[in-house]
């Protein structure tokens, strides 16, 4: 159960939860890593932030926005834990995206900046049998992660999310995700559709203490998109405030 605060504006016998704090991701020491983890945090920085497209590639089924159900993992309990998290590098949009037209969201860790996301604590298989489902493979093996963790970075194949990243841990668990091949000034920018913008923001509403007006105004820095999204324009796109 999560801890609970207290607000004097609310009745002081009605008890809320508390807004879980962004998580600090320490950098990985570059040694020949033990025999791999059992458990990591696998960081999420696009639609996968949301839960319930999440839920999808863990449990199966079909993932809001999409068309085509996924397989899920072979292990289908839920995250551990899921906490905000901030990664050294730059959150960008590139390459046409058939399920939400428009740029997809890719992540840059030798860019300047710092890129949001939710980090959910699950088991290698099952950060295996995601990552196999994002870049279009049938899941059921297990990722050999010695060289992402030794190395920091480790290119699968030449497709949009067949390279592992792992840019460090958190409470000493290594954090991993992956994106492109690429670095986003190798690519041609493409804009995000007003769709994939609406999902991302509510992903990172739903993951913790950002608010409506800097959330927009996050998205709205990030190559791609910046230019053309303005922070009122990203606003916009929320749905009312409870």
């Amino acid at each position: 159960m999560d801890a609970l605060t207290r607000s004097p504006e609310d009745d002081p016998y009605t008890a809320v939860p508390a807004v879980p704090a962004v998580q600090v991701v320490r950098p990985l020491t570059r040694t020949i890593p033990a025999p791999a983890p059992e458990r990591v945090w696998y960081a999420s920085y696009g639609s996968n932030m949301h839960m319930d497209r999440l839920t999808a590639y863990i449990a199966g089924g079909i993932p809001p926005g999409a068309t085509h159900a996924h397989p899920g993992c072979r292990d289908r309990r839920a995250p551990e834990r899921s906490v905000p998290v901030e990664l050294d590098g730059s959150l960008y949009f590139a390459t046409e995206s058939l399920v939400w037209t428009g740029g997809r969201g890719y992540y840059d860790p030798t860019a300047p900046g710092r890129i949001r996301g939710r980090a959910h604590l699950v088991t290698t298989g099952q950060l295996s049998d995601i990552a196999a489902q994002e870049m279009a493979r049938e899941p059921g093996a297990d990722l050999d992660l010695s060289h992402v963790l030794r190395d920091g970075r480790h290119a699968l194949g030449p497709g949009r999310y067949e390279t592992l990243v792992c840019p460090g841990t958190i409470d000493s668990i290594p954090v991993v995700t992956f994106t492109a091949p690429w670095t986003l000034r190798e690519v041609e920018l493409r804009t995000p559709s007003a769709a994939y913008l609406r999902h991302l923001a509510a992903g990172l509403l739903d993951s913790g203490p950002w608010t409506r007006q800097d959330t927009a105004e996050y998205l709205s820095t990030c190559p791609g998109a910046a230019g053309t999204w303005t922070p009122d324009r990203i606003h916009a796109l929320l749905p009312a405030a409870p």
